[in-house]
């Protein structure tokens, strides 16, 4: 279930609540198969975004009871490049989860108007979608659905939403309560469609699938039906043509089929941004300073080419010390 925020908005209808415990809600911003995503303020005015769970599944109670354990474990996560969960009802129905409210397009959407993203821009996002899950296995969850409709370019940089939710819909042995697997197939890790346990390792496939979309314009393992984009991903070697060559090694690195071979965030990011701190507070500084929105105006030239891994990549932002202000005062289109 994901928050388009900012875009494709719609007024309440008439069996839609107005209110939640505190929250004032104003409009709907989407629906998916957990629940209705309703735009919301709290008693200080500012906007929210809350997620209600369908009635359904809020009815099972090994759903409610993995549920409490993701949102409580989803709080803990540190707000840097994310939406941070700041509220859940977790015991009357309805049940639901508040967040912060993101402005701004999906990846997805920005990429389908506008194409693949440029030079800083790209390397923004590469950086940025890291950090988010540096901070959010350090909270001890895999995000398990991180896909271009699940970052949001804000006017701060991109931001990570619907993290760890995406298990509460889990059964013991990994499709969901209706066979299916949650996750959007493109971007879905080998090892989850053999039946194989996810991991911090999964999502590094995914963040691999997501860089690879905003600089191509394409998912790497692209298909005209599901079967056949599950075979791709399963046996065939990700499609990165087009891709900027200081992110093609690193990407492909992400992509391998074994997910022990694969690096993890925090080899990532250090390859990424060369010697500098791979500390998520420290890299979400530097991505909000050097923030350069799609669309905006003309990008920053990416870095040179790196060299084959495991040498640490050229910096893609030079590590000099940043504020957190956003000088360009821009916003995102």
């Amino acid at each position: 279930m994901t928050t388009h925020a900012g875009e494709n908005g719609e007024a309440l209808r008439p069996e839609d609540p107005a209110e939640l415990g505190p929250y004032r809600l104003t409009g709907r911003l989407g629906r998916g198969g957990m629940g209705t995503v309703y735009l919301g303020e709290d008693t200080a005015g500012r906007r929210v975004a809350v997620k209600v769970i369908n009635r359904e599944l809020a009815g099972e109670g090994a759903f409610r009871e993995r549920f409490r354990r993701e949102v409580t474990a989803a709080r803990q996560v540190r707000r840097f490049c994310t939406a941070p969960v700041i509220d859940a009802e977790l015991d009357r129905d309805p049940l639901y989860v508040v967040t912060e409210y993101i402005e701004g397009p999906s990846l997805e959407s920005a990429v389908a108007e506008r194409g693949p993203l440029p030079g800083s821009d790209l390397e923004g996002v590469a950086v940025g979608v890291a950090t988010a899950l540096a901070a959010i296995h350090g909270a001890g969850i895999v995000h398990r659905d991180l896909k271009p409709a699940n970052v949001l370019l804000s006017s701060t940089g991109p931001r990570v939403i619907d993290f760890g939710i995406a298990r509460a819909l889990d059964a013991s042995d990994g499709p969901t309560r209706t066979g299916q697997f949650v996750g959007t197939p493109n971007y879905l890790p080998p090892e989850l469609l053999r039946g194989e346990q996810v991991s911090p390792a999964s999502d590094v496939f995914s963040w691999g699938c997501v860089v690879a979309y905003a600089g191509t314009g394409s998912a790497p393992f692209a298909g005209n039906t599901v079967p056949e984009i599950f075979y791709r991903v399963v046996h065939e070697k990700p499609k990165l043509d087009g891709l900027d060559p200081g992110l093609r090694d690193v990407v492909a690195a992400a992509l391998d089929k074994d997910p022990r071979r694969r690096p993890s965030v925090q080899e990532v990011l250090g390859r990424l941004v060369g010697n500098g701190t791979t500390d998520p507070a420290t890299l979400a500084e530097t991505v909000q300073a050097g923030w350069h929105q799609p669309g905006a105006g003309p990008a920053t030239p990416a870095a040179a080419a790196p060299t084959a891994f495991p040498v640490p990549y050229t910096p893609l932002h030079p590590p000099a010390k940043r504020t957190c202000a956003n000088p360009s005062g821009h916003t995102p289109h």
